[in-house]
């Protein structure tokens, strides 16, 4: 039975690694959900990791399995008194597809509702169809805002901005 729960600092290493599987290379081509054929650089340092656990604004929730091993991610990051925005949201690669990121979602977008949020943002990156699609069926709509990639590519790529409302849902 999956249990889904605050991070701890203890997480940091195991939620490196689960970030990196899923994100990046050959481990995370097991599921449907990576970005490992666009990019391949590392998707997120420890130091990173380990910043997002001590920052207040930030809320960082984990999925494990009945061992305690970390099998999904999620954070809402409060960016001001009425949104929330998603991100470094990661199923196991072998875990996906059986409903665990719906859960993590809905879990993420509770958390949001309790800390008085009414609306959820997102950035995907443009290329990534099959993953906006997937969001867009969860209640969430492009903006029709895009804003540039943090590290320069060739071809150049862009986010997506997503967003829904939380409120009467």
């Amino acid at each position: 039975m999956t249990q889904i729960a605050a991070a701890k600092p203890a997480d940091a290493d195991a939620l490196k690694l689960l970030i990196e599987s899923a994100y990046r290379g050959d481990s995370a081509r097991q599921g449907w959900n990576h970005e490992a054929d666009i990019l391949d650089d590392e998707r997120i340092s420890l130091a990173e990791v380990e910043a997002m656990l001590a920052d207040p604004a930030v809320g960082l929730l984990v999925a494990r399995d009945d061992d305690g091993r970390l099998t999904g991610c999620v954070a809402v990051t409060r960016k001001d008194d009425t949104l929330g925005y998603l991100g470094t949201f990661c199923v196991d690669p072998q875990l996906q597809s059986a409903g665990l990121g719906r859960k993590l979602l809905d879990a993420a977008e509770n958390e949001a509702r309790s800390l008085g949020l009414r609306a959820m943002e997102m950035t995907v990156i443009t290329q990534r169809e099959v993953l906006i699609a997937w969001y867009e069926r969860r209640g969430y709509r492009r903006t029709g805002e895009t804003r540039p990639f943090p590290v320069l590519r060739d071809p150049p790529l862009h986010f997506a901005v997503l967003e829904k409302p939380l409120t009467g849902a």
